[in-house]
């Protein structure tokens, strides 16, 4: 699933103009030997642009309850799919402005065809190439930038300090832009609607 995730993100990457990569600052705290609060890891992480659209996972986990690490990087595990089942990911992605004739050439199901057997069956056909649809509850702040949500009938326009919280259904998002949208998401595995 994760190769199937970078491919999909080199062929987004092919139908949008290029976007600023950048770094994002990331704590994670943890309890030392004596039950103390301390900064585990505080490092800036790089938001890869070898896909053209850059993104970071942050963190994640693979349980409910999640498990808690005190010594582990969870973002350095390789991951079968994001989220994993029964887990949750944190991620950063920044969405650059999408070329309209790169865009017009795409594949009517592309995003479908990569999300696969992880797709709810519920829901209508999706009517872009880039709308698609999880088996995850997603909650999504928009950072800095613009961006489009299309739905099934209508399109939300999104700015900095917005909040989408995404449930299993069809979505898009389209940077109709001249900017990348910056995004923090956590996905969360949920149940078939």
């Amino acid at each position: 699933m994760i190769k199937k995730t970078l491919w999909t993100i080199f062929m987004i990457a092919l139908t949008c103009s290029a976007g600023t990569a950048a770094d994002i600052r990331r704590i994670v705290t943890a309890l030392d030997a004596s039950d103390k609060a301390v900064a585990l890891f505080d490092s800036r992480l790089n938001l890869d642009p070898s896909s053209g659209t850059p993104s970071a996972i942050l963190w994640s986990t693979d349980s409910v309850p999640a498990g808690l690490s005190f010594k582990d990087d969870s973002a350095a595990k390789s991951l079968p799919a994001l989220p994993p089942d029964d887990g949750t990911a944190l991620l950063v992605v920044e969405f650059p402005p999408l070329d309209p004739v790169a865009e017009a050439k795409m594949d009517p199901n592309f995003m479908m065809k990569v999300i696969g057997d992880r797709a709810p069956a519920r829901g209508l056909p999706v009517k872009h190439p880039l709308m698609h649809r999880t088996r995850t509850v997603d909650y999504a702040v928009i950072l800095a930038g613009e961006i489009d949500m299309m739905l099934d009938d209508s399109v939300a326009h999104l700015k900095s300090g917005d909040v989408v919280v995404q449930q299993a259904t069809n979505h898009a998002w389209i940077n109709r832009g001249t900017q990348p949208c910056r995004i923090l998401f956590m996905l969360v595995d949920a149940k078939s609607p």
